[in-house]
C-alpha cells in the first residue's frame, strides 16, 4: 500500500476524487455522470495540448507558444471557411494540423540548428504568431454567422452518447500512449531528457529528436485550434491568451519534469482532469477569472516544488548505493 501511495498517477487518481466529492458535498448536482461527462469535455482540448507540451518536456525543452500557435492555426481555419465555406471539414483540418506542425518546427530549427534556450525561442515565437494573427484578420473578428454549420458541428456531435471532441482527446490519449511507448523516437524523447550525453553515443540526434517533439506539439496545436474556434464560434487576435499556463500547469501536476526524462501519458492526463475540476468548480463557488490565475500559478509552483524534492531524494539512494560500492 506505502509503494502504490507513492506513485504520482494514483495519488492523482485520490485526489481528483476527493477534490470531486469535496465538491458534490455542497453542490451534488457536480458528481453526477452527466455533469462529470461535461468536465471531461471541457477539458478535452487542454489534454490534447498537455499531450505535445510533454513530448517536449521530455526532452529538456520547453513551448510556450502552443496557445499562441493555436490560436493562428483557429483563426486560419476560421478565415478558410468564411471565405470557401464548401472545403470539406476534414481538409480544414489536415490544412491547420500541417500549419501547427510547421508553426511547430520552426521553434525546433531554431532550438536545433541555433543551439538558442528553448524559453527564449518559444517566448519569441508567441510574439510571432499573435502579431501574424493580427496581420491576417487586420484585428477583426470571425463570428458564428460567418461559419458554415458543418464547420460548426464537429465538435458539438455525438457517437455513442459522448462528443466528437471527447472521442479527438480519447483517440489522441491513445495515439501518443502508442508513440512514446512502442515507437523509437518515443523512447528517444525520454532517452534525450534522461542524459542528451548519453544518448548521443547510442547513437540518437538529440537535435532531431527536439524538432520532432515540437513539431508534435505544433501539429495538436494547430488540431486545437480548429476544436476551438468551432467549439465557441468565434475566431480573434486574443483567443487561449494566457492558456500556455494551464498547459504548462497540467504537465507539471501530472508529474512531468522540467528538467526532462520523467513523465507518462498518465500523468499528462491526470494532471489535465485535474485542472479541469478546479476550473469547472471555481466558477461554481464564485472565484473570479483573476483568482483562478493566481491558483494556476500556485498549483504550478507546488507541482515543481515537489517534483524536485522526489528527483532529488531519488538521486540521494543513487549516490548512497555508488558510495557503498
Amino acid at each position: 500500500m506505502a509503494k502504490l501511495l507513492k506513485n504520482r498517477e494514483i495519488l492523482l487518481v485520490l485526489a481528483i476524487i476527493v477534490l470531486v466529492f469535496a465538491i458534490a458535498l455542497r453542490f451534488p448536482g457536480f458528481i453526477e455522470p452527466a455533469n462529470l461527462a461535461r468536465v471531461y469535455n471541457d477539458t478535452s482540448i487542454l489534454i490534447i495540448l498537455a499531450l505535445g507540451q510533454m513530448a517536449v518536456i521530455l526532452t529538456r525543452c520547453i513551448d510556450l507558444s502552443m496557445a499562441a500557435n493555436l490560436a493562428l492555426s483557429g483563426m486560419v481555419a476560421a478565415m478558410i471557411n468564411a471565405a470557401f465555406p464548401g472545403v470539406p471539414i476534414p481538409m480544414v483540418i489536415l490544412t491547420v494540423v500541417a500549419l501547427g506542425a510547421a508553426l511547430g518546427s520552426i521553434n525546433g530549427l531554431l532550438v536545433w540548428k541555433l543551439d538558442i534556450p528553448p524559453i527564449v525561442v518559444t517566448l519569441g515565437t508567441l510574439t510571432i504568431f499573435r502579431g501574424t494573427i493580427f496581420l491576417l484578420s487586420n484585428g477583426a473578428w470571425i463570428n458564428a454567422h460567418q461559419m458554415s454549420d458543418a464547420f460548426k458541428a464537429l465538435p458539438r456531435a455525438s457517437f455513442a452518447g459522448f462528443p466528437i471532441l471527447s472521442w479527438l482527446s480519447v483517440a489522441a490519449i491513445a495515439a501518443i500512449y502508442v508513440l512514446m511507448t512502442r515507437t523509437p523516437i518515443g523512447r528517444a524523447f525520454f532517452a534525450v531528457g534522461g542524459n542528451p550525453h548519453a544518448a548521443v553515443y547510442t547513437g540518437i540526434d538529440v537535435g532531431r529528436t527536439r524538432f520532432l517533439a515540437y513539431c508534435l506539439s505544433g501539429a495538436l496545436a494547430g488540431l486545437a485550434g480548429y476544436l476551438w474556434v468551432s467549439r465557441y464560434a468565434v475566431a480573434y487576435v486574443d483567443i487561449a491568451a494566457g492558456f500556455e499556463l494551464d498547459i504548462i500547469a497540467a504537465c507539471v501536476i501530472g508529474g512531468i519534469s522540467i528538467a526532462g526524462g520523467i513523465g507518462s501519458v498518465a500523468g499528462a492526463v491526470l494532471g489535465s482532469l485535474f485542472l479541469g475540476v478546479i476550473k469547472n468548480a471555481l466558477p461554481v463557488i464564485n472565484i473570479s477569472p483573476f483568482a483562478q490565475l493566481a491558483i494556476s500559478g500556485t498549483v504550478i509552483i507546488i507541482a515543481v516544488a515537489v517534483n524536485a524534492r522526489t528527483e532529488k531524494r531519488k538521486g540521494r539512494v543513487i549516490l548512497k548505493k555508488a558510495e557503498a560500492v
